[in-house]
Formats: C-alpha cells, structure tokens, sequence
C-alpha cells in the first residue's frame, strides 16, 4: 500500500500542492494569453487529478531502486516516465479546455490554451520529477523505519531468549543441590527427608506458577525465599538463622522472578555450610529516591570459602538485572572478614505484575 494513501498523510500530500496550484496559475496567466479565471479554471481541477496521478511515482521510484540501478538508467526510465505522464495530464488539459470552449464564457479558449500547453507539459514533467525525488526520500524513511523496528524486535527477542535461558538455569541449579540434600538426609533423618521433599515441591509449584512473567512483587520473592529457607532449615537446623529488614512501601516494587534466590542459596551453601556454628543470613530492601535497593548478607568463614567472585550464582543475577535493567541496576559484591554483601540497585518498577 502507498505509505501516503492513509487519512492523515494524504491530507498533507495534498495541501502541499496548494502552492504548486497558485505559482501554476500565474506562469499560465502571466504571458497575457490566459486571463487569471481561464487560467485558474484550467489548472486548479488539473492540479488536483495531477496530485493523484504523481502518486505512481512511488510505484516507479521502489521499482528502480537507487541502489540496484545505475545513474544512467534512472534517469531514462524516469525521464519517460515523466514525459509520458506529461502527455497525459496535457491530454487531460485538452479535454478539459475543449469541453469550456462551447460555452459562451469561453469561447475561443482551446486556440489561446494553445499557445500555453507547452508550460503545462513543462511544469507537469517538472513536478512529476520532483515527486519522484519525494517518492524515494519517503521510500528511504520507510526503510529505516522497519531496519530500526527489525533491529528493535531482534533485540527483544533475544534479551527475552537470554532471560528464559537464566530462568531455567535457575531452576536446575536450586533443584540439583536440593536432590543432594535430600539424599544425604534419607540416610540420617527419612522424617526430615521426607518434609524436605513437601516443601520442595511446595518450592517448585510457586515457581512453576510464575509462568512467562519477567517481573514479579517484591512480596512473591520474598514469599518464594520462606519456602526455599524452609528447606535448608530442615537441613541444618538452628545452625540456618534468618533476620529479615524489608521496608513495607518495597514489597509492591517490581522485580525479576528468582533474582534472590540464587543470591540466598550461596549464602547458604558457601556461607552457612561451611561454619560448625551456623551463622545468620540477613535480607534488606528499602525504596528510595524512586529506587530500589536489597541487600543479601551472611556470616562465612574467609579460610575455608573463596571469594564467589565467579559464582554461577551472582553471574546469573547480574546477566538477569542487565538483560531487565541495563546500565540502570547494579550490583555490588563486598566480601569483608567474616561478612559475605551483596548489594543490588534497580529502578523501582511498578506496573502490572504479569508482564
């Protein structure tokens, strides 16, 4: 379809020829020949049947493309068009003119348009060049418009394929190491293996619920954290303590679906684990100055943990937060004494939760 035969556009395609008209009727009349009414009457129905006919221009124009065609052949084919187009609108002008010049008003019209009918194949092959070069500076437009919009969906589709793929290495990894505990407690404690296998399905069900939505509240997560908690305390007990500082206002800020999860698992396999003693894992959030903020922190030991620096864990939630967030989020990893900080930053999202 013509990209200007839409309402709003066509109105301006034709309003642009309003000006074209009036320069028109006064080259046809400045010799004298024409008196202004004969030429207004000649040229203004003309003007607006040529309005139409130069629109296949743009048929012409994406035929011959400037980048397949050589100059030479551009400009033959478009000088025939243009001169046979001219014939045409001319032939229009004559029957126009005969049809006035039996009438009483002007009569003796067709013998003075005779004298002029050579500025009309003119300005109509001018005007049909110039549309022409409007035909492919609009054909150009277009082109970009769709690269621009290809290269937009391209790009969604594949940030949207990279957070599939993070979400469902998040899964498998969380489910992995929960199997291992459970086997290890069939062995020592069947009556802590077996609760261990309701809350994990009970686990799994909340995160199969969440679907294809890339965003979740606050709350969800946190509720989706009590349950993955719940299992590793079967696990270690007392030894697993929790202390939780969740502002209220940051429970209804969107965020991505698992992006804690990952984070609180290493603090229990690479922190909690590790200590005889046990330790605490404590969990922050607090919106501010339209941001939000969260921070993860557990007790380790420095001598027989490495620095998580590489961890499958904290790289999946930084390719999740850049693929959601860009350059926006951030997070920061500060491992101190015996004080393992995560820090994350993001903008503080609300909207509709299933998107």
């Amino acid at each position: 379809m013509h990209p200007l035969l839409s309402r709003n556009r066509l109105g301006f395609y034709l309003l642009s020829w309003i000006p074209l008209a009036v320069i028109l009727v006064y080259v046809m009349a400045a010799g004298g020949i024409l008196s202004l009414l004969e030429s207004s009457i000649i040229v203004i129905p003309l003007c607006v049947l040529y309005a139409f006919i130069c629109l296949s221009a743009w048929y012409t124009a994406k035929s011959a493309s400037l980048k397949r065609e050589s100059a030479l052949r551009l400009i033959v084919i478009h000088s025939v068009a243009a001169a046979l187009v001219s014939y045409f609108w001319m032939g229009l002008g004559w029957v126009l003119v005969a049809a006035l010049s039996r009438t009483s008003t002007f009569q003796g019209l067709d013998h003075r348009f005779s004298r002029q009918a050579a500025i009309l194949f003119a300005a109509g092959y001018l005007l049909y060049l110039i549309s022409v070069a409007s035909q492919y500076v609009i054909i150009s437009l277009e082109a970009s418009r769709e690269a621009e919009a290809r290269a937009l969906e391209t790009s969604i589709l594949a940030r949207e394929a990279e957070l599939k793929a993070l979400k469902a290495q998040v899964n498998p990894h969380f489910l992995f190491n929960s199997l291992n505990s459970i086997n290890a407690l069939t062995s020592v404690d069947p009556a802590k293996a077996r609760e261990m296998c309701i809350l994990l399905s009970e686990f799994l069900r909340m995160t199969l619920g969440l679907g294809e939505r890339t965003v979740i509240p606050l709350s969800e997560e946190l509720a989706l954290l009590d349950r993955f908690l719940a299992i590793e305390k079967v696990r270690f007990g007392a030894r697993l303590r929790v202390e939780e500082n969740i502002q209220k206002e940051s429970k209804t800020v969107l965020v991505p679906p698992l992006v804690l999860q990952p984070l609180v698992e290493n603090a229990v396999v690479h922190g909690i684990a590790n200590l005889p003693e046990g330790g605490v894992i404590r969990l922050a959030s607090q919106c501010h100055d339209g941001r939000l903020s969260m921070t993860i922190e557990n007790t380790f030991d420095p001598e027989s943990t490495p620095v998580r620096r590489k961890g499958m864990g904290l790289s999946n939630v930084r390719s999740r937060l850049e693929c959601r967030y860009g350059t926006d989020a951030s997070m920061r990893v500060d491992p101190q004494a015996h004080q393992f900080r995560v820090e994350l930053s993001m903008p503080a999202e609300a909207g509709d939760a299933r998107n």
